[in-house]
């Protein structure tokens, strides 16, 4: 794999608004060069959705995304039959007075159906970006049913046959942990575990969406954010809300961070009314806040 190459990527996504590191530009690389699935896990808001967008606009791909959930089958997934319009072209035909036999064959056709996100992926003439978000959320069985489509990359309609890939699709997967997966589909993929970024990283990131940042500020906001992420909190604050944080701290013209700033604006970073209190309570102990920069 050639440095440049690697650098190229890291600088490509950068423009998109996503800071890779080493391992993740790599690993995309791969992904490329072996046609592979890539199986993302980590904690919730640590930017796994956002790689797979920032990846379509690198490539120039369309971005395809199928949101997981308890209970999500087939239909919703990867077809259904437009009932509406079937019955539509019976009642059209009932004049005609054709028989069933020709009715039944017409009516499974093409025209009639309605790609969900994984029929339309393997059907794009141009491949795409297929982003299966927060696999983990589904149960067992819709996970080995999309085995058939990560490995032969053709689904099979019981009234239609089976359709192949026009075109295979970059396919990124999510995962947050709630549930183990199957040894079966982690074969079939490569793997990323995407964790909070570093202070430095997260530093360059708001350096990214917020160019004029003041540096005192930046050092002290990615210091305290990592902080809180060390507590055991009910949701840690995800990179979306640390720049929800700064857009508000940066309206306010703030230079720097003060306990009392910290607990008026903590809602914007946590999202659940223990949490708030946990950090509350922690931000006006005398000694928790040591150590951040200038605070």
């Amino acid at each position: 794999m050639m440095v440049n190459e690697q650098e190229e990527l890291r600088q490509g996504l950068k423009e998109q608004g996503y800071i890779a590191d080493d391992n993740t530009a790599m690993l995309l690389r791969i992904a490329v060069l072996l046609n592979k699935p890539i199986l993302i896990e980590g904690p919730a808001g640590a930017g796994k959705t956002e790689l797979a967008k920032a990846w379509s606009q690198y490539l120039g791909r369309r971005l395809i995304r199928l949101q997981c959930y308890e209970g999500i089958d087939e239909t919703k997934a990867l077809y259904d039959w437009n009932y509406q319009k079937q019955l539509l072209y019976i009642q059209s035909q009932a004049a005609n007075r054709q028989d069933w036999s020709n009715l039944s064959q017409n009516i499974y056709g093409r025209e009639f159906l309605l790609a969900r996100p994984l029929l339309a992926a393997i059907s794009s003439s141009t491949a795409a970006v297929l982003l299966i978000d927060e696999i983990d959320k589904s149960d067992e069985e819709f996970e080995s049913f999309l085995l058939e489509v990560l490995s032969d990359w053709q689904i099979s309609i019981p009234e239609t046959g089976t359709i192949a890939a026009a075109s295979i699709p970059s396919v990124i997967l999510t995962s947050n942990n709630t549930r183990r997966l199957s040894h079966a589909l982690r074969r079939r993929c490569l793997y990323l575990y995407l964790d909070y970024p570093s202070e430095q990283r997260e530093l360059e990131i708001l350096k990214l969406y917020f160019p004029a940042l003041n540096e005192v500020l930046g050092q002290q906001v990615v210091a305290f954010v990592r902080r809180v992420r060390l507590e055991k909190l009910k949701k840690h604050p995800s990179i979306s809300e640390v720049l929800d944080w700064v857009t508000v701290l940066s309206h306010l013209r703030v230079t720097g961070l003060s306990a009392d700033l910290i607990i008026n604006t903590v809602n914007i970073l946590l999202k659940y009314r223990e949490d708030c209190q946990a950090i509350t309570e922690k931000v006006t102990q005398k000694d928790w806040l040591r150590g951040i920069p200038n605070l």
